[in-house]
């Protein structure tokens, strides 16, 4: 070819050409979605980068490719280290369950309970069923990162909640435009909690635990109850009874202790939690109520939850609504863990 000025050899062009088959390998790999496909990126660009060097005069636009191929194929890697990292510690939470044929709740499991509290596991369905063991919830999201975004931020989240022995782990990711994506993983274990958030898979924007972040993740846990009503019966739980319609609790776990108030409806379904949380994990945070509204109601494997809530945040300069979600799927005990 009269455009290449440098002579390339035999063995030369077969690594040119296997540079070829790398790219095009983790075009294909990359489309599919398979785990390891920033491997041939990597890989490719390598090759491919060596070569360029070797042959700059004709061959250093080639540069610019590669930088982007690179860019894809880190991103990709960021991705799947973070889906590894939820995966394990979902699997090592999944697996510290006992699967044992549960205790069935009984009418007389309710005595020590408040009337309001009583009267919504009866409304619920949840008597006669047995006890939840674990959960495993998908949820549809909007968010708003901040009190003035005007744009819902859509997400997709797979969460694992386990109630003998009070923990969760929460994922989600969601695209924040068309360049930049974010993956979170709350959990709750030991009666710790930690937030983790990364920009594009690579970054950390948020990577949190202590005190203050401990309690507020015990009460976001407490008010999830709602999706597993047999947690009432906690003995972590300690209940107060405030009105005809609504009920104090109280968790307290390996030196964590968060409480939040449940509001019912007259005729016994869930429709409001208010707890005073610490807005963020700073020395100087301070407490606002954080408030879980319900929508709508879905009953899953006999028992019927709230499947649309918003979360809202009151604080000093107005309301701020920051998530709404949906629940697509719902399950408990053996088919938790299918």
């Amino acid at each position: 070819m009269r455009e290449l000025t440098l002579f390339i050899s035999k063995p030369l062009g077969v690594w040119w050409l296997a540079a070829a088959g790398f790219f095009l390998a983790f075009g294909w790999l990359y489309g599919a979605n398979v785990k390891y496909s920033w491997a041939a990126g990597f890989l490719a660009v390598a090759i491919s980068q060596i070569l360029i060097i070797l042959f700059w005069k004709d061959a250093k636009f080639g540069t610019v490719p590669n930088l982007i191929v690179l860019a894809v194929s880190s991103l990709a890697w960021g991705q799947s280290n973070f889906r590894q990292l939820a995966q394990t510690e979902t699997e090592a939470l999944v697996n510290s369950v006992k699967i044992l044929p549960p205790k069935v709740l009984l009418e007389t499991d309710l005595t020590p309970l408040p009337a309001p509290v009583q009267q919504w596991l009866r409304r619920s369905g949840m008597v006669g069923q047995p006890m939840i063991k674990i959960g495993r919830l998908t949820q549809k999201a909007e968010m708003k990162m901040k009190p003035d975004q005007t744009d819902w931020m859509k997400a997709n989240a797979l969460q694992y909640s386990v109630l003998e022995v009070p923990a969760f782990i929460w994922t989600v990711e969601a695209p924040m435009n068309k360049l930049l994506y974010f993956q979170g993983r709350d959990k709750f274990v030991n009666g710790q909690g930690e937030m983790l958030i990364k920009v594009n898979s690579l970054f950390n924007v948020v990577h949190a635990r202590g005190e203050k972040l401990n309690e507020g993740t015990m009460q976001r846990y407490l008010g999830e109850m709602v999706w597993f009503p047999s947690l009432a019966a906690s003995p972590y739980i300690t209940w107060e009874e405030l009105s005809n319609h609504s009920a104090k609790a109280t968790m307290t776990y390996q030196g964590t202790q968060g409480s939040g108030t449940f509001y019912f409806s007259p005729e016994g379904d869930f429709v409001k939690f208010s707890a005073w949380r610490f807005k963020d994990n700073q020395p100087n945070a301070k407490r606002y109520e954080w408030v879980l509204l319900v929508e709508d109601y879905r009953t899953f494997a006999g028992i019927k939850v709230p499947s649309k809530m918003n979360a809202t945040w009151r604080l000093e300069a107005g309301d701020w609504t920051w998530l709404r979600l949906e629940i697509t799927d719902l399950q408990f005990n053996e088919n938790a863990v299918r």
